[in-house]
């Protein structure tokens, strides 16, 4: 596929194309030829004040927050179906912009409008949820509970799933009647750029969704500290993300956060070990190895650990690793020079620290430019290492063994993160057993990764707090009021009137 021209915008405020108020833009390096091929605004302190004020204004006003679930929904699915229409071109300019495989970024796309439908649908349910009466067992008081928007909210996204996590926090927030800024990672801003305008397009009013483009110290902070915000939503990583929800709790903002992981899979030894091999690779190398619930620590059983390392080492030189631009590519570069330095330090520290190189480590003779790393497998991995406790972001994987289920769910909780984790068995009351004892917010059962948007997201531990997705996520954006209402026609009587004689 040939590339097309990344799009020249601005920030995007109060529904116009608007130039950062220091004038500063920040290049766009395409991750696999190190070429620049578009900028985008750098935008400052300044800019971040003018889409909050846009959005509190928009706010105040009701022209989005006063209306019906199902008049949100209708403008929701003509987003999704502006989405569809340019599933193309968001698609090259997402694997353009952080590198990930064309096949990849198109099915991002397809999973950004089937998002935007479904928080469609629950806008038109909160309609009829609206009123719902509970009963307190006094018959002189009605109660009823009323769902509202919070008002306007920051939404801070990454890198890794430029557009799809960006919706993952829009969709819902807008389809609650909130108003949003919107700040995405500068090192993938552009189709979150692109969102915006189509937004418009279908509709969406002026100043409900604001997108403001910059480095996190001068963009991301300011939104997270601004005091007329009702939420921040995060995700990202567990450093940033505690400066993110400092910031918010300064203000008693309410925050949720998508943090790091370093998920671990359990394959016992009655698995298939090629359809387990298989699993392994989605699990850690979708997306160029950088998610951060990628279950990139494996624990084999001990009985079965040769015969799995032989699978997976050829497999994983198999993956087509090349110009992330062509149909069938598996694996692109890594997003942007710093991070592909960073986890080729990580593999050198793998070395250092004594754990076995199985396959990869270097760049692909095919590929003499771009941020490619092959594959890379490391097995004898022990506890203590880094490369077992670190969360690497980038196609590292970790392998260790174990010979009881008791000593794999110890090692695979004992980890500061708990995003996901997995098991891979044939015996279906194990797989529960484990399921129950993993210390994680999502749990794979005989597979890796599928994630679905209406199933909740999220982790315990270092790796955040909060739910998106499902109707979690829905319910995460709104207000709960209780409205309650005296009906009986007796006096209440608890001052009563004293007698004069």
């Amino acid at each position: 596929m040939a590339a097309l021209p990344i799009p020249a915008r601005e920030l995007f405020i109060n529904g116009r194309w608007v130039a950062p108020v220091r004038g500063k833009y920040l290049d766009v390096v395409c991750p696999a030829t190190e070429a620049v091929i578009g900028r985008i605004p750098a935008g400052t302190r300044e800019d971040v004040e003018a889409a909050v004020a846009a959005a509190v204004a928009a706010h105040k006003s009701g022209v989005w927050a006063k209306t019906t679930g199902a008049q949100r929904a209708v403008v929701l699915r003509a987003i999704a179906q502006k989405v569809r229409a340019n599933k193309t071109a968001l698609a090259s300019y997402e694997t353009q912009d952080m590198g990930k495989p064309i096949d990849e970024a198109e099915w991002d796309m397809d999973d950004v409008a089937g998002c935007l439908d479904y928080y469609a649908d629950l806008a038109e349910k909160l309609d009829a949820r609206q009123g719902s009466a509970i009963d307190v067992g006094m018959e002189e008081f009605s109660v009823t509970v009323r769902r509202e928007p919070l008002g306007v909210v920051g939404l801070i996204t990454p890198w890794n799933y430029p557009l799809l996590m960006a919706t993952w926090k829009v969709a819902p927030a807008l389809a609650a009647g909130n108003c949003c800024v919107l700040k995405p990672s500068e090192l993938a801003s552009v189709t979150c750029l692109e969102l915006a305008g189509l937004a418009g397009e279908a509709g969406l009013p002026a100043g409900v969704l604001n997108v403001v483009t910059g480095l996190g110290a001068d963009a991301g902070a300011p939104l997270s500290s601004h005091p007329a915000l009702a939420k921040v939503a995060f995700t990202g990583s567990t450093a940033t993300g505690q400066r993110v929800a400092q910031a918010a709790i300064a203000n008693l903002r309410p925050a949720t956060m998508e943090l790091g992981g370093k998920s671990c899979l359990i394959i016992f030894d009655d698995a298939d070990l090629d359809k387990a091999v298989e699993w392994v690779m989605f699990g850690a190398f979708w997306t160029n190895g950088q998610i951060c619930s990628s279950t990139s620590r494996i624990l084999i059983q001990e009985r079965v650990a040769d015969a799995f390392y032989a699978k997976l080492k050829q497999r994983a030189q198999s993956i087509n690793i090349g110009d992330p631009l062509q149909p069938g590519c598996r694996m692109g570069p890594i997003v942007s020079a710093a991070q592909y330095e960073r986890v080729r330090g990580y593999v050198q520290i793998g070395l250092d620290e004594g754990a076995t190189l199985l396959t990869g480590g270097r760049r692909p003779p095919s590929c003499p430019r771009g941020h490619f790393l092959e594959p890379t497998v490391f097995i004898n991995v022990a506890p203590h290492m880094r490369l077992w406790k670190e969360e690497i972001f980038g196609p590292v994987l970790s392998v260790s063994t174990f010979s009881s289920e008791q000593q794999a769910l110890q090692l695979a909780n004992d980890s500061e993160y708990g995003l996901g984790g997995a098991v891979i068995s044939a015996d279906a009351e194990r797989c529960r057993r484990v399921a129950e004892g993993l210390e994680c917010g999502i749990v794979w059962v005989n597979c890796s990764q599928p994630c679905f948007c209406q199933a909740p997201w999220g982790g315990v531990k270092s790796s955040g707090f909060g739910r998106e997705l499902g109707e979690w996520g829905l319910e995460n954006f709104l207000s709960v009021k209780q409205v309650t209402t005296y009906v009986s026609d007796k006096p209440w009587d608890w001052y009563s009137p004293q007698s004069k004689l």
